[in-house]
This record gives structure tokens, C-alpha cells and sequence, in this order.
């Protein structure tokens, strides 16, 4: 179960960050105005979510991987916390109700967490 669990994991991570590069207006709204390089963070997000996904099937940098998506999730919040600010719509293609932007942030953030923590090793 921890093994299948691990490859989705990390498939997940390695598809998310190369969509970055894909569809990164998907993304771009979801970076507050207030962040300056909002390009830059896009890239920079989408590079580390590819070699951390990578990371969590290399034995020996699995730690390392699950440290650095665990600290990509914390960094993840102000863009969720911005999402709500906009009352859950940020542009056309990114709008839900406001309380689903809530569960994403409290309920589904740390399970995402939790998640990641369970394959440090």
C-alpha cells in the first residue's frame, strides 16, 4: 500500500510541476499581487515540484524530497489564503465556492501534508 501510495505521490507532483510550464495561467492567478515575480515564482514552483516528486522515488533523497514538497505545501498558502480573499474566484477558469476554497485550505492542505510526511522514509 506505502509503495503505490509513493508512485502516486510522486507522479502527482511530477505531472503538477511540469503543468505549471504547460498551463501556467492556470497558475499565475493564484499568485497574490502582492509577490513580486510572479513568473519566476511560477517556474521556480513548478521545477521544484518535478525534482521533489522525483526525489520521493530515489531511497536515499526520499527524505529529502518529502522535506522540500512539505515545505512547497506551507509555501503553497498564501496563494489559498489569497483564493478566499477573492471570495474562491481568481479568474474564469479558477472559481468555486467559497467554502471549497476553505476545505482546500484546512482540510485538504494538511492532509496533503500529512501525506507527504508519512513517505519521509
Amino acid at each position: 500500500m506505502k509503495r503505490v501510495s509513493k508512485h502516486v505521490l510522486a507522479v502527482a507532483f511530477i505531472l503538477a510541476g511540469l503543468n505549471h510550464f504547460i498551463d501556467p495561467g492556470f497558475y499565475l492567478p493564484l499568485i497574490p499581487p502582492y509577490f513580486p515575480f510572479p513568473d519566476a515564482i511560477n517556474m521556480v514552483s513548478g521545477v521544484l515540484e518535478v525534482l521533489f516528486g522525483i526525489m520521493i522515488w530515489v531511497p536515499k533523497l526520499q527524505r529529502y524530497g518529502a522535506y522540500g514538497l512539505v515545505g512547497l505545501m506551507i509555501a503553497f498558502v498564501p496563494a489559498h489564503v489569497y483564493h478566499i480573499q477573492m471570495d474562491g474566484c481568481v479568474s474564469k477558469a479558477l472559481c468555486a465556492p467559497l467554502w471549497v476554497s476553505w476545505v482546500r485550505l484546512v482540510v485538504l492542505q494538511p492532509l496533503l501534508i500529512a501525506w507527504i510526511w508519512w513517505h519521509r522514509e
